[in-house]
């Protein structure tokens, strides 16, 4: 494949182009472990009395964005979703399905990144599948994962446990991811502008799991962003939640491409932060772990659960107060 730069159809067909896509662009990368040897199905070893397994699909545009790509985004969207459902991620299936004519620099990128985000969060791939389908029918490479973790002991998690007086925490800057992929797309230069906040939180939730007990519920806020996260948690509730403008943490760059587009950072989605609903006794304890940690300096305690029944109050910097909404529709559309 040396004379060959982009992605035939041929690729697909399971001769001798296929053996030499596999082995030079996906084994040489993910082959030392349960995908040694090609095998139709990976033998994992499974410890304890629960996994957690997950599953999802990646079609992001475009494919390359500040801050990151569609491997890395990936990996990191798997790995969070075990992660905030209590679980320490430990395997992952991979499938991609790649458009004729794609060019084969631009997969060795993905590739290099999906390896470099596993390894960065402690997974290994185990199995996979690539398909070619022909130029049209894909724009240029979408990516599906599945994901397996190991439950961590004492996550009991639904909005359902929400109690009045807990305090609602974030992880870091809401809405950087949304924002880079938007900014990419509409070729919006804005000097420093939104870097994607794609990473793994898996670390964010085991250094809150000494406090699991007091943990009520766990979310990463992505389509839809933080305000589809909290009114998901309210709704039809006897409870509600209260959060603070001036707590929120927004990066210049979300800042900017917000007030330039005049979008409400609230919906528009992260990919490497996560929401968190504590008691108020464990909320000091947890935040100031999470600000020890790189992916956690700008963690903030935003708000607290309140007896307003269903409903998500915004207190605004001026100190009115105004009901955080849903999204209509979708906002923005291939962000993950």
């Amino acid at each position: 494949m040396a004379d060959i730069e982009r992605i035939l159809l041929a690729h697909g067909g399971g001769g001798q182009l296929s053996r030499e896509l596999i082995d030079r662009e996906i084994v040489s990368r993910f082959g030392a472990g349960p995908l040694k040897g090609l095998p139709d199905g990976a033998t994992v070893p499974v410890e304890g009395p629960e996994v957690v397994f997950t599953t999802d699909s990646f079609v992001v545009q475009p494919i390359e964005f500040p801050g990151g790509n569609i491997g890395d985004l990936a990996v990191h969207g798997t790995v969070n979703d075990l992660a905030v459902c209590g679980a320490t991620p430990r395997w992952l299936s991979l499938a991609l399905i790649l458009e004729e004519g794609l060019e084969l620099d631009l997969l060795r990128r993905v590739l290099d990144s999906i390896k470099t985000a596993a390894d960065d969060s402690g997974v290994v791939v185990a199995t996979g599948d690539t398909k070619v389908v022909a130029r049209g029918q894909c724009d240029g490479l979408f990516i599906n994962t599945a994901g397996i973790g190991d439950r961590l002991p004492g996550f009991e998690l639904s909005p359902s446990n929400l109690q009045e007086g807990d305090h609602v925490l974030v992880s870091g800057p809401i809405a950087d991811h949304g924002f880079a992929v938007l900014a990419a797309r509409e070729s919006i230069h804005i000097q420093n502008g939104p870097q994607s906040d794609s990473a793994p939180v898996h670390r964010l939730v085991q250094a809150a799991s000494a406090h699991a007990g007091d943990v009520r519920f766990m979310r990463d806020p992505t389509r839809g962003g933080l305000a589809s996260v909290l009114n998901e948690m309210v709704e039809g509730a006897e409870i509600g939640i209260q959060i603070q403008e001036v707590d929120i943490p927004l990066s210049s760059g979300a800042r900017a491409v917000s007030e330039l587009l005049g979008l409400d950072p609230l919906h528009v989605a992260s990919e490497g932060r996560m929401l968190m609903v504590c008691s108020a006794d464990a909320a000091p304890e947890t935040l100031q772990a999470w600000q020890a940690m790189p992916e956690g300096t700008g963690a903030k305690d935003i708000g607290t659960v309140t007896t307003e029944a269903g409903r998500v109050v915004l207190e605004t910097l001026m100190g009115g107060h105004r009901l955080v909404d849903v999204p209509r529709g979708e906002l923005l559309p291939r962000i993950c």
